[in-house]
């Protein structure tokens, strides 16, 4: 299907993407469509190795050793395409640079390897919508849009990637992601430049100011539900909530920020169908994964 220029669902270690063949501009345009996402926010080229990623990007020392370390994984490195690319100018948003990611899961790495090519994948749902952590969750967003879904049960992460530009100069952190900051930190030993603000067109996917959200509005930061609203808690005191609220999920009762992101999307998804005007989020520690754990948030509570 994807070599026929169709879309199919799959899954990675961190949500699922919707697949498209990276060199075919016809199958890219149908995925923006099938998103509905704006052409001017770039997709991110799939690959199966870190040698297939050096045959469409340049990488200089840091993005080498970045790739070396931690692919695969749940990193997504920037760099300058090689004057070749293959990967499409649709998909590139007709920047001058690529997105590349080299994806752990099996699954993904079986379909990267037959189809022989790069696949660009962003999350397979509605664009600037809560992303799928579940074929049943693509399904609902994406049913008659798309040609297939690869059914791989729940991710695992369920965060999606962080992403690193290494263009010259310091490496600079453009999302907050499922792979800590810190540890990408020690790997080069030096400290990342702060995420960057888009002017116009972003540099990188996830960089939209409204992005990742339910139809409900969210509050954060929020001690307590209000009358009326379902409550998303986090910690320890998780289930003091349960009897006020509307609807009532916690991402982790122990306070672990892995389990924390790993539901993160689903739990929205899961208070939303309620049909609640409004979700109020516990307050998320910013340290480790609550750093990505609360861009998603703050995104998803943009105004739209």
């Amino acid at each position: 299907m994807l070599a026929d220029g169709r879309l199919v669902a799959f899954p990675t270690e961190t949500v699922y993407g919707l697949g498209a063949d990276a060199t075919c501009p016809t199958a890219v345009a149908a995925l923006y469509a099938a998103k509905g996402r704006p052409s001017f926010n770039p997709l991110i080229a799939h690959v199966v190795s870190l040698d297939a990623a050096r045959a469409i990007g340049r990488f200089d020392e840091t993005a080498l050793q970045l790739g070396q370390t931690f692919w695969p994984g749940p990193l997504t490195i920037v760099v300058p395409m090689i004057d070749a690319c293959p990967v499409c100018d649709l998909a590139r948003a007709g920047l001058d640079t690529v997105a590349i990611r080299v994806p752990r899961h099996p699954v993904a790495q079986a379909l990267l390897a037959a189809a022989g090519r790069p696949i660009v994948a962003p999350s397979a749902n509605r664009s600037g919508r809560v992303s799928p952590t579940t074929p049943a969750h693509v399904v609902s967003d994406l049913d008659g849009r798309i040609d297939a879904v690869v059914d791989g049960g729940p991710t695992h992460v369920g965060l999606e990637s962080t992403i690193i530009a290494c263009l010259g100069g310091a490496p600079r952190l453009l999302r907050p992601g499922a792979l800590p900051r810190a540890d990408i930190e020690a790997a080069i030993g030096r400290q990342l430049e702060e995420p960057m603000n888009d002017s116009g067109a972003p540099v990188a996917p996830g960089r939209l100011a409204s992005h990742y959200a339910p139809a409900a509005m969210l509050r954060l930061d929020a001690a307590a539900p209000e009358d009326g609203e379902a409550y998303l808690d986090f910690g320890p005191d998780s289930g003091d909530a349960r009897g006020v609220a509307a609807a009532y999920e916690t991402l982790s009762a122990s306070g672990d920020l892995e389990e924390a992101a790993a539901r993160l999307f689903a739990a929205l998804r899961t208070l939303d169908a309620t049909g609640v005007d409004r979700i109020a989020v516990a307050p998320i520690p910013d340290q480790g994964l609550g750093e990505a754990i609360r861009d998603r948030l703050v995104r998803a509570a943009a105004p739209r």
